[in-house]
């Protein structure tokens, strides 16, 4: 496909109008949500072959997450884009004032390999919505994910309105040369930072939604079983291939053994006495992926788990204890099965400490304390998180998602991914029946009135 040509037809097709009706808007959600629908079987096929994804852990994350975005955004689209009436100050008097939603225009999505088919369809939903055209670059790391998405986008659209390119590296290269008007990209910071540059280079905005080491703070008066259950379930669910799962566990220092326990409980509830042997336990994306986890496992000390198996690029649900940010598990993102667990006594080094390092994605914290809930909300930053839970913010489609500093910039979900997509033009409505003649003046009497209302 010669990507060039493919974004001289998009941009003649946006430029026709045919994308910004109510409407067609809605018509193509809907197309779209009946899409997926129809497609089910092979998409689940699809993540069950590039990841082991369970059909539960499939519909849940991924598909029944995509169809959410749709229905929730279709029902809202209406009011959503409506212009917004503002008030005006006197000195426009007579004037009216409005704030306009419109598309970006020609829109390019790089989507990542570990949520492969949620993480490229919940952003075209929002340039949909918003009523743009859209190109998605889908991860070369899940093929058959990738082949999927473009048989359902085929289908479904031209490629003068949305389109699917395949490929690798190089194509991501030549994609990020193209003249978009407006980038989403969900990955890595490194490639990230790549992404912002190119960009840079033709002041196109960009949404970058990236990752970072979230924290996971138990304090000593949480409810340690429930606080075990849901450590467990978002830092294990997808291998730990989440970039909003906990990156690492801070817990005070006289409740880790007893916290150690209950992870060991909530494990075996969750993925059996041994992990390894249940057939719908997600494994690792690829070779150089499950090596570089592997790796990691020569830190600190298992407390549980540990058990890898290469065959099947497999690593089951770790707790390494003994850990320090020396260690090499601590200088990068894990984005895997293994959670690393610091103590601590004082909660002010654990607020000096986090601080001390790049803003995180996501940020939990365990504790029954509203004190100690306020002092971590508000003296750390972070993209989003939970208060006595993990990852479940994401569910929400009233909550924005996205990162700050080097975890992203820009958020999406929800109506946030309608306003993601669009700019706000304002637009000063003024009347010609009456006219501020002060304005036209340079006399000091002008300057008199005009000094009062400027105030």
């Amino acid at each position: 496909m010669d990507v060039a040509e493919l974004i001289i037809k998009q941009k003649e097709y946006y430029n026709s109008g045919k994308t910004r009706s109510l409407e067609t808007r809605l018509h193509h959600l809907r197309v779209l949500y009946e899409g997926i629908q129809r497609h089910e079987a092979a998409i689940l096929s699809a993540l069950q072959a590039d990841l082991n994804k369970s059909e539960v852990e499939a519909y849940m994350t991924e598909i029944g997450y995509a169809l959410k975005e749709i229905s929730f955004l279709m029902k809202r689209l209406p009011a959503l884009m409506k212009p917004q009436r503002v008030k005006t100050p006197i000195t426009h008097a007579g004037s009216k004032g409005r704030i306009i939603p419109e598309p970006y225009g020609v829109t390019l999505i790089i989507a990542p390999w570990n949520y492969p088919f949620q993480l490229a369809i919940a952003p075209l939903v929002g340039a949909i919505a918003a009523g743009n055209t859209a190109v998605m670059k889908p991860s070369e790391l899940t093929p058959n994910v990738s082949k999927v998405l473009a048989r359902i986008i085929g289908e479904l659209f031209h490629s003068d309105y949305i389109a699917v390119v395949e490929g690798g590296v190089n194509m991501s290269t030549e994609l990020l040369k193209q003249p978009f008007d407006y980038i989403f990209f969900t990955g890595s910071v490194a490639v990230g930072k790549i992404v912002m540059e190119a960009a840079a280079k033709q002041l196109i905005p960009v949404t970058l939604e990236l990752g970072g080491k979230s924290p996971c703070i138990v304090h000593e008066d949480a409810r340690l079983d429930v606080t075990a259950r849901r450590i467990a379930w978002g830092k294990f669910i997808n291998a730990g291939q989440t970039c909003v799962a906990p990156d690492y566990v801070y817990v005070q220092q006289s409740v880790k053994e007893q916290l150690l326990r209950e992870l060991q409980k909530a494990i075996q509830e969750q993925f059996g006495v041994r992990p390894l042997e249940n057939k719908e336990f997600v494994r690792i994306v690829s070779e150089r992926h499950f090596q570089r986890l592997a790796s990691f496992l020569q830190d600190g000390i298992i407390a549980i788990g540990g058990e890898t198996d290469a065959s099947r690029l497999a690593i089951e649900p770790t707790v390494l204890d003994h850990i320090s940010w020396d260690d090499s598990v601590m200088q990068e993102e894990i984005f895997g099965p293994i959670l690393p667990m610091l103590t601590y006594s004082d909660l002010e080094d654990v607020v000096r400490t986090v601080n001390a390092h790049p803003k995180p994605l996501a940020l939990y914290v365990f504790t029954e304390s509203e004190q100690v809930q306020q002092n971590i909300v508000e003296r750390i930053s972070y993209g989003g998180g939970c208060v006595n839970d993990t990852m479940y913010h994401l569910a929400s489609p009233y909550l924005p998602f996205g990162g700050v500093g080097e975890s992203g910039t820009g958020s999406y979900h929800g109506e946030q991914s309608f306003r993601a997509f669009s700019h706000y033009k304002s637009v000063l409505y003024q009347s010609t029946k009456w006219d501020f003649k002060l304005r036209y003046s340079s006399s000091k009497r002008a300057l008199k009135y005009i000094r009062k209302l400027l105030k």
